[in-house]
């Protein structure tokens, strides 16, 4: 695994994982990165000092750096769990049910769903407040 420091092109800071050097490539030339913050596509990479271990852990070799991965994989998960078990699955209808809801034409209730960078932007142009559930690199097999 790789992490990047990323900022987009309005200057917001944020971090991603790939699964190495190609997978970024690969979603910054389709544009499936998108800021957290303000929806951009287009992300760039922020310059980051290098992480150098500093020798063997007390653990048994995995450095600090495989702990912090491991954190951020647990809190990952926890999110991605508490959506699931708390909010509606509504699949490709997400623009469509978020809108009915943000102008009040259905109850107000917790949804998640698929929708395209393209419609979460006009989402949040509208006014809608919509953000992308982290994933982890096994989520994308």
């Amino acid at each position: 695994m790789i992490r990047y420091a990323l900022t987009c092109e309005n200057g917001h800071g944020f971090e991603g994982w790939f699964a190495n050097s190609a997978a970024w490539e690969s979603q910054v030339a389709e544009a499936r990165l998108e800021c957290p913050a303000c929806g951009s596509v287009r992300i760039d990479k922020a310059p980051m000092a290098p992480n150098l271990a500093k020798g063997e852990s007390k653990g048994g070799g995995a450095g600090e750096g495989n702990k912090g991965f491991e954190a951020a994989r647990e809190m990952i998960q926890k999110v991605r769990s508490h959506v699931e078990n708390t909010a509606e699955y509504v699949g490709d209808r997400f623009p469509e049910e978020a809108r009915k809801i943000h102008y009040e034409e259905e109850e107000k209730r917790g949804i998640y769903g698929e929708a395209s960078t393209e419609e979460a932007n006009e989402l949040r142009e509208e006014g809608v407040d919509v953000y992308p559930l982290p994933t982890l690199p096994e989520d994308q097999n």
